[in-house]
């Protein structure tokens, strides 16, 4: 992949802004990600929206449910038009699998005529992914809340867990990448936690710059803060495929 395919630009903002950096971005950027506060609030009518714009769409909803509510849910939101979504890896084996279920019955069907899935329907089956340890945990909140691994330990797990679901890959720290690659090759891994040299970690705990989560092993880079709420958003992309490309 290029360096600018490999960006995925968190739209975590209201629709309006969200609409604006989008329009910014198109034919610069190729992927946006829609998170909870930004589907919640404009439902899937921002997906169709992006998608309309020419860009790919990764909807982090962190499903986390039982089994049944989580197919359904993800099933919906491949009709919304997603190109990637996310699952909790903690929620366990059969709510993951679920997920990836839900996915392929939406694709495998044939979508009603005029619909946003029968619009943008390719050969490429939206990519199930499998949300580890949230990166603004460390080990110290962890192990608040019961769990005895640290936090490297406790990704590994879960991504064995999701390898086995059927997943299409995780969502982890860059600190965690280089060790999932080794466990798992074929993963698709995504990385938030992505900061700039002079940027500041914001509520982030386990974080990297650009070119160290792509050198550990990241094929995505979820990068949100230091794009959009710069005066210009195409420039600052630009400047950090350049920082990519150096590196």
């Amino acid at each position: 992949m290029k360096a600018a395919e490999r960006i995925i630009v968190a739209l975590d903002c209201p629709e309006r802004k969200a609409a604006e950096i989008a329009r910014f971005l198109k034919g610069i950027a190729s992927w946006m990600k829609v998170g909870m506060t930004l589907y919640y609030k404009s439902g899937p009518a921002i997906v169709a929206k992006l998608r309309g714009m020419g860009h790919n769409v990764f909807v982090d909803l962190k499903l986390h449910d039982i089994p049944h509510q989580v197919q359904g849910a993800a099933k919906a939101v491949v009709e919304a038009g997603a190109n990637m979504l996310t699952v909790h890896a903690s929620g366990g084996l059969a709510m993951m699998q679920a997920a990836v279920q839900g996915v392929e019955e939406a694709w495998s069907a044939k979508p009603a005529k005029g619909t946003v899935l029968d619009r943008y329907h390719t050969d490429a089956r939206p990519k199930v992914l499998a949300v580890t340890v949230l990166t603004s945990l460390d080990d110290a909140v962890l192990h608040s809340v019961g769990v005895a691994a640290n936090s490297a330990e406790q990704v590994a797990l879960l991504a064995s867990l999701a390898r086995q679901a059927g997943c299409d890959g995780v969502v982890c720290s860059p600190q965690e990448a280089a060790a999932i690659r080794a466990l798992w090759p074929e993963a698709l891994i995504v990385t938030p936690g992505i900061r700039l040299e002079e940027s500041g970690a914001d509520d982030q705990a386990r974080i990297a710059t650009p070119d160290a989560a792509l050198q550990a092993g990241a094929d995505y880079l979820v990068i949100g803060r230091n794009i959009t709420n710069q005066a210009e958003p195409g420039f600052a992309f630009e400047q950090i495929v350049h920082s990519i490309r150096a590196a």
